[in-house]
């Protein structure tokens, strides 16, 4: 974030989000959750798109921060690598980061029916493809790019599963399940 005005009005619009849905997110909202003063949030957004815009960009840049430290050690192979970001990275997206992920969620909803807040979502979507991507490229992938793709449909895929979907009932798999699972499913990926 460009400011920590900035940060503390999009990490109170991501928590308002989690907390009432898109429809308790306005500017005079975030202005009285984040103890601003009247008209503060509309100084750095003016518009709810831009708002929107300004949450999603604040996951995205917090949500990097969680995978990229798991997958930052140069002396590790690559697939151990992708491993315990992936594991790590869905179970911290479904406990501590779980507010952020519903917010997320709530926000892919939206980018359904805003063509500008789709753009956002997409170029930073693309970004975590494309980190994905040079780690499998480093793991061997044939097809990184693809493997890229099919990997993040099956962490969204259990992240909305859990946090939103009909395994929540079921509670929160640990970091060792989800490595195991990840572990299969990279097999997979890199045998084809």
């Amino acid at each position: 974030m460009s400011t920590p005005r900035a940060a503390l009005i999009a990490d109170t619009a991501i928590a308002l989000i989690a907390e009432r849905g898109l429809r308790g997110l306005t500017h005079r909202a975030v202005d009285e959750a984040a103890g601003l003063p009247a008209g503060s949030t509309s100084n750095h957004a003016r518009t709810r798109a831009a708002l929107l815009a300004l949450a999603l960009t604040r996951i995205a840049d917090l949500e990097a921060a969680g995978y990229g430290s798991a997958t930052a050690d140069p002396r590790r192979p690559p697939r151990e690598l992708l491993l315990d970001g992936v594991a790590l990275g869905v179970h911290a997206a479904l406990t501590v980061g779980l507010p952020l992920t519903l917010a997320r969620l709530e926000l892919a909803l939206e980018a359904t029916r805003r063509p500008e807040l789709r753009a956002v979502y997409d170029r930073l979507g693309a970004g975590f493809a494309e980190t994905a991507a040079a780690v499998l490229a480093a793991a061997g992938s044939r097809d990184p790019a693809g493997d890229a793709r099919r990997l993040v449909r099956w962490c969204e895929g259990v992240v909305f599963h859990t946090a939103a979907g009909a395994g929540r009932a079921l509670g929160v798999p640990g970091p060792q399940e989800l490595r195991a699972e990840a572990a299969r499913y990279l097999d997979a990926l890199l045998a084809s």
